[in-house]
């Protein structure tokens, strides 16, 4: 289980990482879509952290 962890740790991550690539340049300021993707990212990272901190809880 702790495989499936990690691996779903680096999708999240390699998905973060693409949506920082797609939004450079686009002006997403605009509509309040700055503060929507501010929230997503930090709940994204929420995530990341609870994920890694269960691992062990999974593995059992």
């Amino acid at each position: 289980m702790s495989r499936t962890v990690d691996r779903t740790i680096e999708d999240i991550d390699a998905a973060m990482r693409e949506l920082r690539r797609s939004l450079s340049g686009i002006p997403f300021r605009a509509g309040g879509f700055k503060n929507t993707h501010d929230n997503l990212a930090r709940n994204v990272a929420h995530l990341t952290v609870l994920l890694d901190a269960a691992r062990s809880t999974l593995s059992k």
